[in-house]
């Protein structure tokens, strides 16, 4: 059998298997870290640059990308970039205060917010098209984790606790990208994103009911249920004048948001939307003194810039355990949110961004607004999607919006006192009504099973528990599936496409030929410790059922990426089973990684390097020959 192996294996010259010596651990090392955290080689184009001053300028450039795009700023682009600050700017306001007012905090924080963060994104950030500022979703899950009775309780330590959970925030996001670990946010699938958006935006709309209906008890829960129970036990307290301007604001937030929808080039309406009903409000709560008509207000708004707040961060040990949780978990969100969003935009303007940039940009954004009175900032899609729309070329839309919200507030945040609080909430119910994707859930549904449970489970997990155990369920299914994959690989058996060399999957392709006598199993992931035991039992199991005698075994593993101890000796296992039985086993194309721990831990001398052959052509030849021939050896 080895001659005869041997003597076919040496007429395919120039196709043999290349048995180099393995590589030094350091080398594999290298290649392994470069490949986990520089996947994009980012670094090779400066190594390569042969003139120091060009290559610190390169450096320069990576690290800090505005001074990738503002040596090559014009007057066209500023054009474009004003007008989309000023658009942005005008949501901006609004949106502000709002989620300021869901935060639990005082809405100045919101308009702060939007003043110092977006000079530092557009100093860092790779993204031309991302407009920095507050999102709802995590103004909630701040305010939910830290605890609003804290904020009725003590409000100016519950402001500080919101600003240290900035600052960790910051440091978190700025570490992650730092090290290069944006693979973690891998984790918060596509599918995971959808369903917790559309929980979240479910429960924040409700919650809205408070200032639609003009409550004054309400629940600090965040639950339908409870939200449910709290709007219809405290009935005597609805108006019916906050009611009615809800539902006016309302349908005119909507109408613009149709107007959009059916002429695009109209945007700019739906962008000036939430601050007509700022103005409006304010105007109306004003003449008609709403407050005595049941019409809450914001409240007074001091002028003036951001004063600092690095004397006020909280790290008693009290409240540490907390701040840690809220900014952590709401950190994850915003990156991911904001790296998913950057990245959408970008793919329509054929651009790219750095999932790794983007977390050093948040990070310090945060690190920075932590310090300035700001809490956490990212990019929200609303605002995003208005400065795309805008016609926005590069990030010095987000200089302006900052210039602009310095104007607004030095000279006119005191305006803004008598926004009504049921204008603020018909501006977060609109807004949460683009979050609910119906038509993604449903697509979800159609393709994949799976990632439609992962979908529900945040969705239903936000809406009827909470924000973080929504997030911790569907995570958790995540993980589960990718357990499975793990578990049980994927793994065909395949057959000869007529009349050429190639060799596909027997279900895939019903016309592809089995051959007599011997079996061509593909494997399709790394094999080891997890799945040795399913993939010895699936081989096993796959000769079993064929009904013809079998007198070899094909593996191809050009797909097995890895392959560990176990699997090796699961493979031998499998090895001597089948000759036990007259079988004997060939291994097909392992990759570099794969081959070289087979040669240092001599299972290629165990099964022979005749044995081995680099296509699944080239091992069916030389097994062609040899069929109801070849003696079985011992087995070791």
């Amino acid at each position: 059998m080895e001659s005869a192996l041997t003597n076919s294996s040496s007429s395919l010259a120039g196709r043999k298997v290349n048995f180099s010596s393995p590589r030094g651990f350091f080398t594999k090392f290298r290649t392994k870290c470069k490949e986990t955290f520089f996947p994009d080689d980012p670094f090779k184009p400066i190594s390569q640059e042969p003139n120091r001053l060009m290559k610190a300028k390169m450096a320069l450039e990576y690290f800090v990308p505005v001074f990738q795009w503002l040596p090559k700023y014009n007057l066209q682009k500023l054009k474009y970039d004003v007008l989309a600050g000023i658009t942005i700017t005008s949501l901006a306001v609004p949106q502000g205060i709002s989620y300021a007012n869901l935060a639990s905090i005082p809405p100045i924080i919101g308009l702060y917010s939007s003043f110092v963060p977006p000079f530092v994104y557009a100093l860092l950030g790779s993204s031309n098209t991302l407009a920095v500022g507050t999102v709802a979703a995590c103004s909630l899950l701040i305010a939910e984790t830290i605890g609003e009775d804290m904020a009725k309780e003590d409000p100016t330590l519950y402001l500080h606790l919101i600003f240290t959970a900035t600052f960790i925030t910051g440091v978190f996001q700025f570490t992650l990208g730092f090290l290069r670990l944006g693979i973690l946010v891998d984790f918060l699938s596509h599918s995971t994103i959808t369903g917790f958006m559309g929980g979240t935006a479910i429960i924040i709309l409700l919650q809205q009911l408070k200032g639609v209906f003009g409550l004054v008890h309400f629940t600090h829960k965040t639950d339908v249920v409870s939200v449910l129970h709290s709007v219809f036990s405290h009935r005597q307290e609805w108006k019916w004048q906050s009611a009615l301007a809800g539902i006016c604001f309302l349908a005119f937030l909507q109408t613009t948001r149709y107007i959009k929808k059916i002429k695009p080039k109209l945007f700019w309406v739906s962008a000036m939307g939430p601050m007509v009903v700022v103005l409006v409000g304010c105007l109306v709560a004003y003449l008609v003194k709403g407050a005595e008509h049941g019409i809450q207000t914001v409240g007074p708004l001091k002028k003036g810039l951001n004063p600092p707040s690095i004397q006020y961060l909280n790290f008693d040990a009290k409240y540490l355990p907390l701040v840690i949780k809220a900014g952590i978990v709401t950190g994850l969100i915003a990156m991911a949110e904001g790296i998913a969003i950057g990245r959408s935009f970008a793919v329509m303007k054929n651009e790219q961004t750095d999932g790794n940039k983007e977390m050093i940009a948040f990070g310090l954004m945060n690190v920075i607004g932590s310090f300035t009175s700001c809490y956490l900032t990212t990019g929200p899609f609303s605002k995003t999607a208005v400065n795309y729309n805008a016609g926005t070329k590069t990030p010095m839309s987000n200089v302006v919006m900052g210039i602009c919200m310095m104007l607004v507030l030095l000279f006119l945040a005191p305006l803004f006192s008598y926004t009504p609080l049921v204008g603020l909430s018909a501006i977060i119910m609109s807004a949460m009504l683009g979050l609910i994707d119906y038509e993604e859930m449903y697509h979800l549904f159609k393709v994949d099973k799976f990632d439609f449970l992962v979908c529900m489970s945040a969705f239903f997990g936000v809406s009827f528990l909470s924000m973080d155990y929504g997030l911790i369920i569907s995570v958790g299914f995540s993980i589960i599936r990718a357990l499975l994959y793990v578990a049980r690989p994927s793994s065909c058996k395949l057959g000869r496409i007529p009349n050429s060399v190639m060799f596909r999957d027997i279900e895939q392709y019903p016309a592809a030929e089995e051959m007599l006598g011997y079996i061509i199993l593909q494997m399709g992931s790394p094999i080891f410790f997890a799945n040795s035991t399913y993939v010895r039992e699936k081989i096993l199991r796959t000769i079993r059922d064929e009904p013809a005698d079998v007198e070899f075994l094909l593996l191809d593993l050009s797909g097995v990426s890895s392959i560990d101890m176990t699997g090796m000796e699961t493979l031998l296992e499998v090895r001597r089973t089948l000759m036990s039985k007259d079988i004997k086993m060939v291994i097909i194309n392992p990759r570099f990684e794969v081959l070289e721990k087979m040669m240092l831990s001599h299972f290629v001398e165990k099964v022979g390097k005749e044995y081995v052959f680099l296509s699944i052509d080239d091992a069916v030849q030389a097994c062609r020959f040899n069929l109801s021939t070849a003696k079985p050896e011992q087995s070791y």
